[in-house]
C-alpha cells in the first residue's frame, strides 16, 4: 500500500511539473509570445508594467517579438529551360538567404560534379549556431538602449508574387511589441529576382506603428559561405569599395588567411580581442570616405552587396561596413588545428542611427551582384562601371598589383584570339608563338653572346687564375675580354628575364580569369586550364618537409621539367670547364633547375604549365635553328667567305669614309 501511494504521489508531482512547463511555454496563448529574445536596460522580462504609463500610450521599457511560422521559399530556377540566372533559397529564420545557386557555371569538383554552382551557403558559427546570408541580426532603439535580436526567430512569410514581366518577389515581416504587447515596429524584408538580370533586388522597410517618434538602427549579416575554388591555394577574401573626396575609388581588403591568423593569435592570448576587432575592420582610414559596396570573393566569383543612395544623394550615407567575421568552429579551443574547407568568412552591415516619426516608414534598398568576376561586364555596364566593381578582380601571384596592367592586357589578348579560335588551350599556344616571335631578335643576340662566352671560357679561366687575388683587376680584364669579342653575360639570360613578367602576369590572369575555368585543350587531357591536368588520380598523400598534398599524377609539369633539362643541356658549354668547382656547379644547376620548376609548378594550373612548356619546347627548336645558322656562318668565316661582324660574334671593322666627290 505504501509503495502504491509513493508511486502515485511521484507520478502526480511529475504530471503537475510537466503542466507548469507547458503553461510557461505559452502553447495555449493567443498572442504567440513564445520564445522571446530581448535585451532590456530598463526592465526585465516578465516584470510588471509601470503603472504611470497611460493605457493608450506605449511602454518602450521592454520589447517583444511576435514569432512567425517556420517556412522556406524558392525564387528563380536553375532549370536549363529557365531564363533566371539564379535560384535563391529563402528561410523565415531571420528572413535570410541560406543558399544561392548560379546556373551558368558547373561545379568542377571531380567528386561531385553538377551543372550548377552553389555560390552562397550557410556556415557554422559553432557546433549549434548556423549563419546565413543577409539575415537581420538585431534591431536597436537608440534612446531606450534596447536591442532585439531577430536572427534567431522565424519571420512571417507573405509568399511569392509573380509580375507580368516574369519577375518574382518574396517578402517576410516581423512585428515588435512594447511592454503592453502593443505593436510598435513592423520590419519587412523583400527579395526580388528578374530573368536575365545579374543582380538581386533586396530591400528592408522599417515602419513605426506608434504615435511617438523613435530613433533606431539595425544590424545585418553579410553574404556567407562562398566556396573555395581550386586546390592550390585559398584566394577567398573580403573587399570593401569606397569613394574618396576627390572621387577616386579605393578598396580595403582582408584575406581569409589574415583573418585566421588574427583569430589564432587571439586564441593563443598574444593579442586582445579589442585589437583583433580593429585589425579585422573593413573601414577606410579616411573618415570622409563614402561606402560604395562590399564583397566576398574567391578566385573567379563574387557576391557584391551595393547599398543604394537615397534622395538626391550620389553616395550612400546611411550605412557602415562593420567588422569582418571568420567562422572556424573549434579554433578557439584548439588554435593549432589544421585549416579545413568548412572555415569561411563574412562581414556585418550596420545601418546608422535614423529618426522615424510616428506612423512613418523608411525603406533601405540594396542591389546584390552574384556571379563571376567578369571584367567586360563590369566595364560595359554603366552602373557597375561607376562603382568601380572591376576592383574585385584581384591577382594572387607575387607582385600581382605591379603586373595588374599586363595581366589585364593578356586577358584581353586571350579573349580577342578566342573570338577567332574558340579553344583556350590553342589560344595559349598561339600566344606563346606571338611572344617568341616578338622576342626572336633578342633571343638570336642572346645565342650569339652565349656561344661567344663558351669560346672565351678558357681565356676567362686564365684571367681568373692570374688575378685571383685582385678582384678589381680581374673584373677589368674580364670586361675588356667580353667587349673585345662582342660578348655579354647578361644577354644570355635576357630572353628569360623578359618572359618572366609575362609568366607572372599569365599566372595571375589564369587564377583570376573565369573564362579559363573549365576550358580545356583536349577532351581526354588538359580538360580544365584553371587546374592541374590530372592524368589519373590516386589516394592523397603528403610529401614530408614540403607539406604538399598530392592526389593525382600531373603529366604537364613532368614534361615541362624534361624540356627544361634538355634546354639547360643545350645551353651548357660543349667543352668541360677547367675549374672543377664550376663544373660541379654547372651539373648541379642542370639538375636542380628542372627539379625546382617541377616542384613549384606541379599543382599549378595546367594553362600556365602549357604556356611555359610550349615556350620551352619552342625555345629548344628556336635555339637549335639559331645555333645551326651561327655555326654555318662561323665555318664560312673560317674559310674566308664571310666577313666577321658583330652578329657572328666577331669584332666589327670600321669602314673607311667615302669621299664626297670623285675626281
Amino acid at each position: 500500500m505504501k509503495i502504491k501511494f509513493s508511486v502515485v504521489t511521484l507520478l502526480s508531482i511529475f504530471i503537475a511539473y510537466c503542466g507548469v512547463l507547458v503553461l510557461q511555454s505559452g502553447v495555449f496563448s493567443d498572442d504567440r509570445q513564445a520564445g522571446l529574445d530581448l535585451l532590456a536596460s530598463q526592465s526585465e522580462i516578465g516584470s510588471v508594467v509601470d503603472s504611470d504609463v497611460a493605457a493608450d500610450g506605449y511602454d518602450l521599457s521592454l520589447l517583444q517579438i511576435v514569432p512567425g511560422i517556420s517556412s522556406t521559399l524558392s525564387l528563380g530556377s536553375v532549370d536549363n529551360q529557365s531564363d533566371y540566372l539564379f535560384e535563391l533559397n529563402l528561410d523565415s529564420k531571420g528572413a535570410s538567404m541560406p543558399l544561392a545557386v548560379v546556373n551558368r557555371f558547373e561545379t568542377l569538383d571531380y567528386k561531385n560534379r553538377k551543372d550548377f554552382l552553389d555560390l552562397l551557403n550557410p556556415v557554422m558559427k559553432s557546433t549549434e549556431a548556423v549563419v546565413s546570408s543577409l539575415a537581420t541580426d538585431s534591431f536597436i532603439l537608440v534612446d531606450q538602449g534596447l536591442k532585439v535580436r531577430l536572427s534567431g526567430f522565424d519571420w512571417q512569410s507573405t509568399g511569392i508574387r509573380s509580375q507580368a514581366d516574369g519577375s518574382e518577389s518574396a517578402s517576410f515581416h516581423t512585428i515588435i511589441l512594447d511592454a503592453n504587447k502593443k505593436p510598435v515596429i513592423k520590419i519587412t524584408k523583400t527579395y526580388s529576382l528578374t530573368p536575365m538580370v545579374n543582380d538581386i533586388g533586396y530591400s528592408l522597410t522599417v515602419e513605426n506603428l506608434s504615435d511617438q517618434a523613435i530613433k533606431s538602427r539595425f544590424d545585418l549579416q553579410g553574404t556567407t559561405g562562398l566556396p573555395r575554388e581550386g586546390a592550390r591555394m585559398d584566394m577567398r577574401k573580403l573587399i570593401a569599395g569606397y569613394k574618396l573626396s576627390d572621387d577616386t575609388i579605393e578598396t580595403v581588403k582582408l584575406t581569409n588567411a589574415e583573418m585566421r591568423k588574427q583569430l589564432v593569435s587571439t586564441a593563443k592570448g598574444k593579442q586582445s580581442t579589442k585589437e583583433m576587432i580593429t585589425a579585422m575592420s573593413l573601414a577606410h582610414e579616411e573618415a570622409s570616405a563614402k561606402p560604395l559596396w562590399i564583397a566576398s570573393v574567391n578566385k573567379y566569383f563574387s557576391a557584391i552587396v551595393i547599398p543604394m543612395p537615397q534622395g538626391d544623394s550620389e553616395v550612400c550615407d546611411w550605412i557602415r561596413f562593420g567588422k569582418a567575421q571568420y567562422f572556424a568552429p573549434g579554433l578557439w579551443s584548439n588554435p593549432k588545428q589544421e585549416f579545413n574547407k568548412d572555415e569561411n568568412s563574412s562581414y556585418a552591415l550596420q545601418v546608422k542611427d535614423f529618426d522615424l516619426a510616428g506612423r512613418q516608414s523608411r525603406t533601405f534598398d540594396f542591389r546584390i551582384y552574384l556571379g563571376s568576376k567578369d571584367k567586360p561586364l563590369f566595364e560595359d555596364n554603366d552602373f557597375y562601371s561607376s562603382l568601380g566593381l572591376v576592383n574585385v578582380i584581384d591577382f594572387q601571384a607575387c607582385f600581382g598589383d605591379l603586373f595588374r596592367p599586363l595581366s589585364m592586357g593578356i586577358l584581353a589578348a586571350l579573349r580577342w584570339i578566342y573570338f577567332f579560335i574558340p579553344n583556350y588551350g590553342i589560344v595559349i599556344i598561339i600566344l606563346v608563338l606571338l611572344v617568341r616571335l616578338c622576342l626572336h631578335p633578342i633571343t638570336k643576340k642572346s645565342q650569339v653572346s652565349m656561344m661567344s662566352m663558351q669560346k672565351l671560357a678558357p681565356k676567362a679561366e686564365e684571367i681568373k687564375r692570374k688575378y685571383a687575388n685582385n678582384k678589381a683587376e680581374m673584373n677589368k680584364h674580364m670586361m675588356g675580354l667580353y667587349k673585345e669579342h662582342g660578348a655579354s653575360p647578361i644577354m644570355g639570360c635576357l630572353p628569360m628575364l623578359l618572359q618572366m613578367p609575362i609568366w607572372i602576369a599569365l599566372y595571375s590572369a589564369i587564377y583570376a580569369s573565369v573564362e579559363l575555368r573549365g576550358e580545356g585543350l583536349l577532351p581526354f587531357w588538359i580538360t580544365d586550364l584553371s587546374s592541374p591536368d590530372a592524368l589519373f588520380r590516386f589516394k592523397a598523400f603528403t610529401i614530408p618537409l614540403l607539406n604538399a598534398q598530392i592526389d593525382s599524377f600531373n603529366l604537364l609539369p613532368v614534361l615541362l621539367g624534361l624540356f627544361m633539362f634538355l634546354q639547360q643541356k643545350m645551353m651548357s658549354p660543349a667543352t668541360a670547364s677547367t675549374n672543377s668547382q664550376m663544373a660541379q656547379q654547372q651539373k648541379m644547376m642542370l639538375i636542380m633547375m628542372p627539379v625546382m620548376m617541377l616542384l613549384f609548378l606541379y599543382k599549378a594550373p595546367s594553362g600556365l604549365n602549357l604556356y611555359i612548356m610550349t615556350s620551352t619546347f619552342a625555345g629548344i627548336i628556336e635555339q637549335k635553328i639559331i645555333r645551326k645558322h651561327i655555326k654555318e656562318r662561323q665555318e664560312a668565316e673560317d674559310q674566308g667567305k664571310v666577313s666577321v661582324t658583330s652578329k657572328t660574334g666577331g669584332k666589327v671593322k670600321k669602314k673607311k669614309p667615302k669621299p664626297m666627290m670623285k675626281y
